[in-house]
């Protein structure tokens, strides 16, 4: 059934009419859909920044030591880098989120991460010719100015865009291809840092110009993914989420062969132009004040733990093992493989078994390997390759679990909010963890003393431990629902359910139960 609304008829409705009370099922037939290339386009348009996410960080932390040397082109030091850039890079990052997160709940998906990633290419490129420290700490707050933006903007449209069925596995493996990036980081560097192949003041530039040229044809690609249908339905622009669902629907018929299941559930809104500050700290910190809490533990538990593991995990190589600094690359690709294929083996179950469980056994089985982790290194046991091997086993969970914690955010707040729930949540666990955990862990690894190494993971495990608890109490079974019956829209006035007997639990359409004030 298309939009419908008392009067006038969508059809005859302006491209931005709000106030009108419509009744719609745009949601249902999108989360009724089955898997098809269309999905895949938005994946590979929205979900490959991650990659260059994840290429950017690891190539300034394994490129620290030589853009310290003379000759290299710029006045710093490696502390400036690993303290001070990082530090910028992740401020730069929480700034972002909040202030692109906020115009992505007002302006739309598409518009914000197409600025966003544009940002970030810009700011990139410019880091490459960098000829003073300030140029450089300067772009390395611009970029993560941009890449904040990315996090709100893109799991919004992901989450909006993806089948209830495949939501979690899906939103889990785009934020875990972080990680691809760092291998790709990780052996970069290698080249970068082989002087006999580049010089000492070339071979850093090209990494990030590479990074730019990477954004701009994920920038091109990106074109062609369309504005989210449940943003524009709110907005008063349903006659174009009308359209768009159409065609998405054509395109699946016609790859599949099949005639589409009838969509169960509708919903009725009233559209609205804009939510005000003042509602979205409502919902968030009182109807939904038990997620808050929630999502505030994950965040903070995962930006520990991985502060804690990588941050120092160069200095801990060479300080501890002998590891020549031109070949710790080689260590962080293995743990970085190891992240990546945590999302990708275990996101499934998180829409089968469920979110609390997966949640709360992530991050608890990461928390107590890497306090395991932590008595191995004391005891003097470990070599660089077993200590790697210990991280690997870390990160398979923790990975999974940091994953899960954006796609968390993003799926148990209100629509009208999500964008800027993501972005909150994100600022304030990132800025807890990775402003002050890059400076914490780097006093603690850098001394060289094994005790001060062992604190510094007793730390970070012991954060995703009690974010793993929380979690066993407040996460929400969310999965295979849809975003409407998580948690209710603001502007929802009513729900009609047209919810069949039969199938799966989880995937009738979104039906809206009364607003909830917990989990």
């Amino acid at each position: 059934m298309a939009a419908a609304q008392q009067p006038p008829s969508p059809e005859s409705a302006g491209p931005a009419e709000t106030g009108r009370t419509i009744t719609t099922d745009i949601p249902a037939r999108l989360d009724r859909l089955p898997w098809s290339r269309w999905h895949w386009t938005i994946v590979i348009g929205l979900g490959t920044v991650w990659i260059l996410d994840g290429l950017e960080v690891t190539v300034v932390g394994n490129i620290a030591g030589r853009l310290a040397e003379p000759g290299s082109g710029l006045s710093i030091t490696s502390g400036q880098i690993t303290g001070m850039a990082a530090a910028l890079y992740v401020a730069g990052a929480c700034s972002g989120a909040l202030f692109w997160g906020r115009l992505t709940d007002r302006f739309g998906r598409k518009k914000l991460f197409m600025i966003t990633l544009a940002v970030y290419l810009a700011a990139t490129a410019l880091t490459a010719v960098s000829w003073e420290a300030w140029w450089f700490f300067l772009f390395r707050f611009l970029t993560g100015f941009g890449i904040g933006g990315e996090y709100a903007a893109i799991n919004s449209a992901i989450d909006e865009l993806i089948p209830a069925h495949y939501r979690g596995r899906v939103d889990l493996i785009i934020n875990g291809s972080f990680w691809l990036g760092a291998v790709g980081g990780s052996l970069l560097s290698i080249v970068a840092l082989n002087t006999s192949l580049l010089p000492k003041d070339v071979g850093w530039r090209l990494t990030f110009a590479l990074g730019a040229v990477l954004a701009l044809v994920i920038l091109l690609v990106r074109r062609h993914v369309p504005e989210s249908p449940r943003w524009l339905l709110i907005h008063g622009r349903d006659r174009e989420a009308e359209e768009i669902v159409r065609g998405i629907e054509r395109r699946v018929r016609d790859e599949k062969d099949v005639a589409l299941p009838e969509p169960r559930g509708e919903l009725e809104i009233r559209q609205r132009e804009s939510v005000t500050f003042m509602e979205i700290a409502r919902t968030v910190f009182g109807r939904y004040r038990r997620r808050a809490v929630l999502g505030f533990s994950l965040f903070i538990g995962q930006a520990f733990l991985y502060n804690a593991i990588t941050f120092g995990f160069g200095a801990i190589l060479t300080k501890f093992f002998g590891v020549p600094a031109d070949r710790t690359g080689y260590y962080f690709a293995v743990i970085a493989v190891g992240n990546f294929c945590g999302p990708l083996l275990l996101g499934k179950l998180f829409d089968t078994v469920g979110r609390r469980v997966m949640i709360s056994s992530t991050y608890l089985l990461s928390g107590l390997l890497l306090f395991g982790t932590a008595w191995l290194f004391d005891r003097g046991v470990l070599g660089a390759g077993t200590l790697t091997a210990c991280w690997c086993a870390v990160l398979f969970f923790a990975s999974a679990g940091a994953s899960s914690a954006y796609l968390t955010v993003s799926e148990i707040f209100p629509m009208e909010t999500r964008a800027m729930s993501i972005a909150f949540f994100y600022a304030l666990g990132t800025a807890a963890g990775g402003i002050s955990g890059p400076l914490l862990f780097a006093d603690l690894t850098g001394t060289g003393k094994v005790g001060d190494t062992v604190l510094a993971f007793s730390i970070g495990a012991a954060l995703m431990c009690a974010a793993g608890l929380v979690a066993a109490f407040l996460a929400v079974r969310a999965e295979r629902r849809s975003l409407e019956d998580v948690a209710r829209p603001l502007t929802a006035v009513a729900a009609r359910a047209r919810a069949a007997t039969e199938g799966a639990p989880g995937t009738q359409g979104p039906s809206v139960p009364p607003a909830p004030s917990t989990p």
